[in-house]
């Protein structure tokens, strides 16, 4: 890999092999995927997925952007107007401050990744309630580990 890269007709380059499959070959590979990814979808779309990504809840909302977030409503005229618009913007702060800030609160990925264990075929069937419950349980068990069950 370190000797010089023979190009076209065997010319010999000033570059090596490595630096030719990993910068020029590379390179050119994510220009043909970028090409075909704008060529699939509308800048909406784009936008759309971009927007999306800050409500992602992997590392307890690292990604989270709320003028991502406002610019993802506008995106909906129809259902957001500007007041409404201003009401998001108060619920998006007082939302950041509650799970991501507030270190007691419980976070959305804790819970989603316990419903993921309770929520198997065998117990696909039991209704909602008892999910909750059980949902519960699982989520706060420091919470339960402190309560009796019969007073001595």
């Amino acid at each position: 890999m370190e000797n010089f890269y023979v190009g076209a007709r065997n010319r010999t380059t000033t570059k090596t092999n490595k630096f030719h499959f990993e910068v020029e070959i590379f390179n050119t590979v994510v220009d043909m995927q970028l090409t075909e990814y704008r060529d699939r979808f509308s800048e909406t779309s784009t936008q759309l997925l971009e927007y999306m990504g800050a409500l992602t809840p992997c590392d307890s909302f690292a990604q989270f952007d709320k003028s991502k977030l406002l610019k993802f409503a506008k995106l909906y005229k129809y259902d957001f107007d500007d007041s409404d618009l201003i009401d998001l913007e108060g619920q998006l702060k007082i939302f950041y401050h509650s799970c991501i800030k507030d270190e007691p609160t419980a976070s959305v990925e804790r819970c989603f990744s316990k419903m993921k264990l309770l929520k198997t075929d065998l117990r696909n069937k039991i209704g909602d309630d008892f999910l909750n419950d059980a949902l519960l349980c699982n989520v706060e068990t420091e919470t339960l580990v402190k309560v009796e069950n019969e007073k001595t």
